[in-house]
This record gives C-alpha cells, sequence and structure tokens, in this order.
C-alpha cells in the first residue's frame, strides 16, 4: 500500500515503516562517525524504549557503547487497513541493525506498569547478567493500577486559568489559549501516578530484589523544566507535581543505589518534538521559535545528539558528574542559555499569525512532527507501494 501521513491535530494516525527505518538508520550512522564510548554500559534496560528520547538513547548505548539492550515499550503492529505505529516500526529496524551488527537486542510490548512485564524482563536479562544502566523514558497518557482502577494524567494549571499565545501549526495561525486549571486532588494524584517516579522505583525495586543491578549501575529518568512562560501550564501546573514527585524519586533511589556504589539521576532535556510536547498548546509555537533561534546560533540539538551528551559528557565522562543544585543533570543548558531565551522571550512578544512565517521555524517544527511518523525521511520515495506488516 501506498502511506501518505494522516495528521489529526497533534498525532498521526498513520506511520511510515520505510521512513521510520531510514530515520533510525541516520542517528546510527552519526553514532558511528563519533568516537565509541570506551567506559559507557554494557547492559542497559530502556523503559520507554519506541520514540524520542528513549529510542535515541538505546541506538547511542548499543552503537555507541557495543552494549546489550533490553528495551520495553507499548505499540500496536500492522492491521489491516491499518499501518503499526511508529514506535513499532523504529524498534524493528533498530533490533535488526543492531543484530546486523552483532549486538544483543530484545524487545518486550507490553505495559511497562505491570509487575508481568517487569517479570518477564527480569527473565530476558538472566541470560545476559545484571544490567548497569536503566533508562526510563515512559510517557503514557494512563496506568493500570494492581487494583484495576485506572489513573489518567491531566495537563493542566494550578489555581487559576492560563492564557497565552498558541499556534495552528498546518495554517500558522496564531490566536490565544485558555486553559482551565484543574480543581480536582484527583486529578494531581493520578498525573502524579502516571508521570511521576513510583514505577521507576517500582522498576529498581524489582531489578534489585531479583540481583539484577551491577556493582555501580546508573538509572536516570527523562524531564523537562522548559522557560517561565510555560511555567503556569507545566512546571507549575498538574505535570509539574509529577515531576517534582520524579526528582524526590530520584534523590531516594540515589541514595539507595549508594550502597552498590551506583547512582540516580534525572536529566532535564532540552525541547525537541515529541507526541507529548506536541499536545501542550503553548509548546508548539514556543519550539518553532526556539529552533530558528538555537539553529542560527549552532546550538540545536536533536534526540540522538542529547541522548550522545548524555553518556559522553555526563554519565560516564570520567569523573565527577556534573549536576546542578537540585542534582539534576542539565542537557537543556544550551535551550536556556541566557541569550537565547532573551531571543525567544523577544520573538514571543512580536509573534503573530502576519509574521509567523518571517520570525519562526515553522518549517523546521513540521518537519521534525513528521518525521516522528516516518515520513519527510530523506531519500526515501514515499510514491512507492510498502508493506505495512512489519514483524519485530
Amino acid at each position: 500500500m501506498i502511506i501518505e501521513p494522516k495528521v489529526r491535530g497533534f498525532i498521526c494516525t498513520t506511520a511510515h515503516p520505510t521512513g521510520a527505518a531510514a530515520e533510525v538508520d541516520r542517528q546510527i550512522e552519526w553514532v558511528r562517525s563519533r568516537e565509541p564510548i570506551v567506559d559507557g554500559p554494557k547492559i542497559a534496560l530502556v523503559i520507554g524504549s519506541s520514540m524520542g528520547y528513549g529510542l535515541s538513547t538505546r541506538i547511542a548505548v548499543a552503537f555507541g557503547c557495543s552494549a546489550a539492550t533490553l528495551g520495553v515499550q507499548l505499540e500496536r503492529p500492522a492491521s489491516d487497513p491499518r499501518t503499526a505505529t511508529a514506535g513499532w516500526y523504529n524498534t524493528a529496524a533498530f533490533q535488526k541493525r543492531a543484530r546486523e551488527a552483532g549486538l544483543w537486542a530484545e524487545t518486550i510490548n507490553g505495559d511497562a506498569f505491570s509487575a508481568g512485564v517487569k517479570a518477564e524482563a527480569i527473565d530476558r536479562l538472566r541470560e545476559l547478567g545484571p544490567v548497569d544502566l536503566v533508562v526510563y523514558s515512559l510517557a503514557a497518557p494512563r496506568r493500570t493500577m494492581p487494583d484495576g482502577t485506572v489513573a489518567k494524567s491531566v495537563l493542566k494549571p494550578l489555581g487559576s486559568v492560563y492564557r497565552n499565545k498558541t499556534i495552528e501549526v498546518a495554517t500558522g495561525e496564531v490566536s490565544e489559549v485558555a486553559i482551565e486549571p484543574s480543581t480536582s486532588e484527583q486529578e494531581i494524584s493520578d498525573t502524579v501516578k502516571v508521570m511521576g517516579g513510583e514505577d521507576w522505583a517500582l522498576w529498581i525495586d524489582a531489578l534489585e530484589e531479583a540481583g539484577m543491578l551491577a556493582e555501580g549501575c546508573r538509572t536516570v529518568a527523562y524531564s523537562y523544566i522548559g522557560p517561565e512562560l510555560t511555567f503556569p501550564v507545566y512546571r507549575m501546573g498538574t505535570i509539574g507535581r509529577a515531576k517534582d514527585h520524579l526528582e524526590a524519586t530520584a534523590k531516594e533511589l540515589d541514595q539507595r543505589l549508594a550502597a552498590i556504589g551506583g547512582r540516580a539521576f534525572v536529566s532535564v532535556n532540552k525541547a525537541v518534538v515529541t507526541q507529548s510536547s506536541s499536545a501542550v498548546p503553548v509548546v508548539p509555537l514556543y519550539m518553532s521559535l526556539l529552533f530558528g533561534v538555537m539553529k542560527r546560533k549552532g546550538l540545536q540539538e536533536g534526540c540522538i545528539e542529547q541522548a550522545v551528551r548524555l553518556l559522553e559528557q555526563r554519565l560516564y565522562q570520567g569523573g565527577e558528574i556534573p549536576v546542578d543544585a537540585e542534582g539534576r543533570i542539565r542537557l537543556d543548558d544550551w535551550e536556556m542559555r541566557d541569550d537565547v531565551q532573551a531571543e525567544v522571550r523577544d520573538l514571543w512578544e512580536r509573534v503573530d499569525s502576519d509574521n509567523v512565517q518571517e520570525l519562526a521555524d515553522l518549517t523546521e517544527y513540521q518537519k521534525e512532527f513528521l518525521l516522528l511518523f516516518g515520513f519527510g525521511a530523506p531519500g526515501v520515495d514515499y510514491s512507492i507501494s510498502v508493506d505495512p506488516d512489519v514483524e519485530l
């Protein structure tokens, strides 16, 4: 079948297997073009491994450190007439390339929140030995709890209505959005259950109890802070409560892992186009402005560049791991530079529907969004019919 992008709001309901494989190949070749990370991990577990930062970290660890990797994801295979999800195609391409390179690469497709998937992961890892890196990069909208209840995360400010600019990416129309605040403690609690650190800690508990944490094991969970203009809806809203819990969990895990010489960190990464970030009303416009500024300054990075910098310059750089006053790794350091943020703030005040094409890099944002789903990859002929049914 000939597969075309079908975009609805902030998601694309189709994905292209050839395009997804081409983007995976691009990231692999970029990693291979660099010097190997000789002191990096050799056995890594990546929870949330099929898209974005999780996928790129798995690629960086495998092809930069020659590590065996076990990925955990929840993706959907193709079923007539639907294509598979993008993450399914990404993983199929990664596993093929890893195995061709002689690397151990297996994936569990299931609910990472469940005890059953944790037990299956431990069983798979036993043939390798204890893990020395655990990456928690799970982005899920809901979580089924052990008692069968479902917790759903919400993106809402706290206290008052949040009003600011937003953009319709397809048309370039800039308008005002009003987001009503959460008035429910249950919404906040559920958001923390889904996006906080509880499940991360449960993974470490299960691995530790099974004797599957290697001496010196490091674990990292991904987070975002962002600029002040998004604080009311993000860092100071329901999602912010979850991020606070994630950071508190990192400190607790860091103290626990000290007994085996291990460490635990939250890595605050830069803004990149993901399915999750696209859902935050003000973020697409912010990122379109940010990308233009960072490209002009030679600072723009994507997921793979961030993942490699995490390994090379933070986790395995050979000395004391640099962190901020709260103990967080800051890979958003270039995004949050004073000169970058000052320029973005100036553009934010001026941008409207008439000048957005001039002030913002909408083309880059749109390209990155479609590339998430395998569309727009250089060198791919999208007029050719392809088989959407790809096996992992």
